[in-house]
């Protein structure tokens, strides 16, 4: 079984830059409180670390 992340987008994307809402957008987060799962790839790290500012992540299964 896969490790995964649970992504929760805390904080609102509105004064970000483009490349900053084009990565909320490609972690499938639409909203404020909402919350996905990903799996522990090198690309959803990078793209975590992209918005660490504006996300809460913990472990997931």
């Amino acid at each position: 079984m896969a490790k995964k992340f649970k992504v929760k987008l805390k904080k609102s994307v509105i004064g970000c830059n483009p490349s900053q809402r084009a990565t909320v957008k490609g972690l499938g987060l639409r909203r404020l409180n909402s919350v996905v799962e990903v799996p522990d790839t090198p690309e959803f790290r990078g793209m975590i670390f992209k918005i660490q500012h504006l996300l809460e992540v913990r472990k997931g299964n």
